[in-house]
């Protein structure tokens, strides 16, 4: 369980460092600052939840179950909230309309507060 979590951290973190640094020096001439910002916003996060479930695969205070549960809010969040926004932002030189799919946004998002909510139940049952 934890070894997978853990290769899900690192594979998360990974392609974070990959699409900054795509953002940083691939899209610069080819996106507007405010889809650039919103590029590394999809970025910042995947990072902070890269490092959240390195955090939450090597903390003993969780549960196998809590852990597994908030992998998935995790990676499911990420896919909808980051994926969303790459491709948001990325729609001006994919030719693809992805404004249609904009509503998945706030989904993920809410996907990654209850990893956090989840986590945050579980340390206030610790006796």
């Amino acid at each position: 369980m934890n070894k997978r979590i853990l290769i899900t951290a690192s594979i998360l973190g990974l392609l974070a460092v990959v699409l900054g640094a795509f953002a940083a020096h691939g899209l610069e001439n080819k996106l507007d600052m405010g889809s650039i910002e919103s590029f590394k916003t999809g970025v910042r996060y995947q990072m902070y939840h890269a490092i959240l479930l390195l955090f939450v695969a090597n903390t003993s205070y969780l549960s196998t179950k809590s852990k597994n549960f908030i992998c998935w809010l995790v990676l499911l969040g990420l896919i909808l909230f980051s994926g969303s926004i790459y491709g948001l932002s990325t729609q001006g030189i994919s030719g693809i309309n992805f404004k249609s799919i904009g509503f998945i946004t706030p989904i993920g998002g809410l996907l990654l507060l209850v990893s956090w909510l989840v986590m945050l139940i579980n340390f206030v049952k610790i006796k």
